[in-house]
């Protein structure tokens, strides 16, 4: 089983990316196979409904959104991480999340997910609400940790020194690592993901 990791700060090596890291050395060390997927430090927009995934099976954009799918397809779960910028998650993260899922949500459903933010001082929650909206959207198990899944730190060495917020991404990778044993277990049982109501649509302007 494996994990992709996904790091939606415009800084590869920076405070969201020791977070992620601390998340997989605790997968790791449960068996569980991770790879860490950085979006890039060029601007990523957000969807803009032209329906051209719909063709093509991936975002006619291309970019990181487009790249990232075959990892997804092959992951079990994910874990997305993003630093707090103007007291939300980063605006390029949000718009790759929103066009991975209207172009290939079909390799995030059911499968189980985790949301982490950094920040040096405030916005944590704000971020962390805003980046579960997409697994929500796709039933995605989301998994918690022992506080709210944030770090603190103006740099990667400055997040070192949160022996809580690294405490708490270390039982995030042990909480996702039990949830995907427990579908394997589950799996190898007979049991398999429910199947939604489809079809009903329902618009309040008359």
């Amino acid at each position: 089983m494996n994990v992709l990791l996904i790091n939606g700060s415009p800084h590869a090596n920076g405070c969201t990316d020791a977070a992620l890291r601390e998340v997989a050395k605790a997968l790791n060390a449960d068996g569980i196979e991770t790879a860490i997927f950085h979006i890039g430090a060029a601007p990523v927009a957000g969807c803009i409904g032209c329906g051209g995934c719909a063709k093509t099976g991936k975002c006619v954009f291309g970019g990181p959104v487009a790249d990232v799918v075959p990892l997804a397809e092959k992951a079990d779960g994910f874990v997305f991480g993003a630093p707090v910028h103007y007291a939300t998650a980063a605006a390029g993260m949000l718009g790759f999340m929103h066009r991975l899922a209207y172009s290939a949500g079909r390799t995030l459903r059911h499968k189980p997910a985790a949301v982490v933010t950094s920040a040096r001082r405030a916005g944590t929650t704000t971020a962390l609400e805003a980046l579960e909206k997409v697994p929500q959207y796709f039933e995605m198990p989301l998994i918690s940790s022992t506080y709210w899944p944030m770090v603190h730190g103006s740099n990667a060495a400055q997040v070192a020194e949160d022996a809580e917020g690294l405490q708490i991404m270390r039982n995030l990778g042990h909480n996702m690592a039990w949830m995907l044993r427990c579908i394997e277990a589950g799996r190898a049982a007979g049991i398999e993901p429910p199947q939604a109501e489809t079809g009903a649509w329902t618009n309040f302007i008359r």
